[in-house]
């Protein structure tokens, strides 16, 4: 059995992201700043940290490739004088002509990327009211599951929408993963229905610490974010939790806590396969 990390401080960014880089920029970078003069070494900041942009053209005249990111840059050299694992929820970063793909960064105290990993679930989703968004007409999906260390424990990487597929995050867990990460921009409507109960539920079913940075709040391009970042701890309980407006908050995460908790309830040694029984389409071929 490995030996359970030290216990560490982690952070959530919380952020109102618009559609400028630059701004977006400095308020992440003033946040991310304020979570490690609290004693942060992991800080996690929301999904679509450096701008929130629901039109095409808009999105395509501000985003950029990897290597001529700004705002990648900038926080890759804020990771270093910081001395933290920064985590960038996620950025929209050109990755082909016409293509952008949501993409997810783990910066090391170096300033290098230690992890990358590409938004698999896109968002395609028709709401009661009226409310409608289609993430694969903006973006290319990704089609890697990743995990990556910290000096501490591992880490289980994904964004907001991957939060409702549970099968990868068992999957991520019983690789390993004794922190699941969910950088969001969860909707208002989903996110006061659905939040708190997925992040939970995600929490206590794999046993696993969830840290979850959120946008919150009405922003430049129209849409209204729940905010609520969340840190949850193994057997369920809620560490720390953020309101609307952007902010700052952390909480003391234990990794010897996993141990106990899988130790109590080892269900990720339990799968069995099955076979499913489906009377109806017997019926059906019967006929």
């Amino acid at each position: 059995m490995a030996i359970a990390g030290k216990p560490f401080t982690a952070a959530c960014v919380q952020m109102r992201s618009g559609i400028d880089p630059e701004a977006n920029f400095a308020a992440a970078e003033a946040l991310i700043r304020e979570a490690a003069a609290a004693g942060a070494t992991y800080v996690q900041t929301p999904e679509m940290t450096n701008v929130l942009q629901r039109r095409r053209k808009g999105l395509f005249d501000v985003v950029r490739t990897e290597d001529e990111d700004a705002s990648l840059k900038g926080f890759r050299a804020l990771a270093a004088d910081l001395g933290i694992h920064l985590h960038i929820g996620s950025m929209a970063v050109l990755v082909g002509e016409g293509a952008v793909a949501n993409r997810a960064y783990l910066i090391g105290p170096d300033g290098t990327t230690r992890a990358r990993y590409d938004k698999i679930h896109m968002f395609d989703v028709d709401l009661t009211g009226g409310e409608s968004y289609r993430e694969s007409a903006l973006y290319q999906p990704g089609d890697k599951a990743v995990l990556a260390d910290l000096p501490e424990a591992r880490l289980g990487l994904s964004v907001c929408y991957d939060l409702r597929f549970p099968y990868l995050y068992r999957a991520l867990s019983q690789s390993g993963a004794e922190i699941l990460a969910v950088p969001a921009a969860f909707t208002r409507k989903t996110g006061e229905a659905h939040w708190h109960v997925l992040l939970r539920a995600r929490a206590i079913e794999n046993g696993a610490f969830v840290i979850a940075a959120a946008q919150g709040g009405t922003h430049e391009d129209g849409r209204e974010t729940f905010g609520h970042s969340l840190i949850v701890a193994p057997w369920g309980e809620i560490l720390a939790e953020g309101g609307t407006e952007p902010g700052v908050i952390t909480a003391r995460i234990d990794p010897a806590l996993v141990a106990d908790a899988r130790g109590s309830v080892p269900s990720l040694r339990h799968d069995r396969s099955f076979r499913l029984h489906d009377p109806s389409r017997l019926a059906g071929a019967a006929e």
